[in-house]
């Protein structure tokens, strides 16, 4: 202890952080509840996906699986998700996170299906145990930004369900819901 004070001492002599400085950064690596709540989402997931192209059309259906592992010090939830979309494979991979500076969370999105990075963002509501993000992507079709709302949530321990809203036209309307039990 004797010694830790020493080099912070050291550490303010020769211009080190300040006390102020200390305390912002430790606020911001802080792993909280919020980051505890994603934390029991880690494991191993089966997951039944509908998927509409467009309102009013028929769902295509697919299984799959999301493996979920918390990561860099249990600040961050990556997940691996794998299934088949329009008959082809499908990988993808998310990152999910609690900004504690921003007080909500963080989610990027990539897959095999393009190049882009999905980016959304939002709070978590107690009272329906989600989390409604909020984001975009590119329409390969149109080459055109598509808003999207997406809600994640924890039905129980081993239920969790992910819809995702896309506008279309100023319409909003339900594209992809996804069912993962373990």
């Amino acid at each position: 202890m004797a010694q830790d004070n020493a080099e912070m001492a050291a550490d303010k002599a020769q211009g080190g952080p300040s006390d102020a400085e200390n305390a912002a950064w430790e606020k911001a690596m802080a792993v909280g509840p919020m980051h505890k709540l994603l934390a029991s989402g880690a494991g191993e997931w089966k997951t039944d996906m509908k998927m509409w192209m467009a309102p009013n059309a028929e769902p295509q259906t697919s299984t799959g699986s999301c493996m979920n592992e918390m990561i860099l010090g249990g600040r961050y939830q990556e997940s691996k998700y794998e299934s088949s979309v329009m008959g082809m494979p499908y990988e993808g991979r998310g990152l999910v996170g609690y900004d504690n500076l921003k007080n909500m969370f963080v989610n990027t999105w990539s897959d095999n299906m393009g190049t882009g990075i999905m980016y959304s963002e939002g709070p978590y509501d107690e009272k329906t145990n989600s989390i409604t993000f909020k984001g975009s992507y590119i329409d390969p079709m149109t080459g055109k930004e598509v808003k999207t709302r997406e809600v994640y949530k924890f039905v129980a321990d081993n239920h969790h369900i992910f819809e995702m809203y896309a506008t279309q036209e100023g319409k909003e309307f339900k594209s992809m819901e996804i069912n993962y039990r373990r």
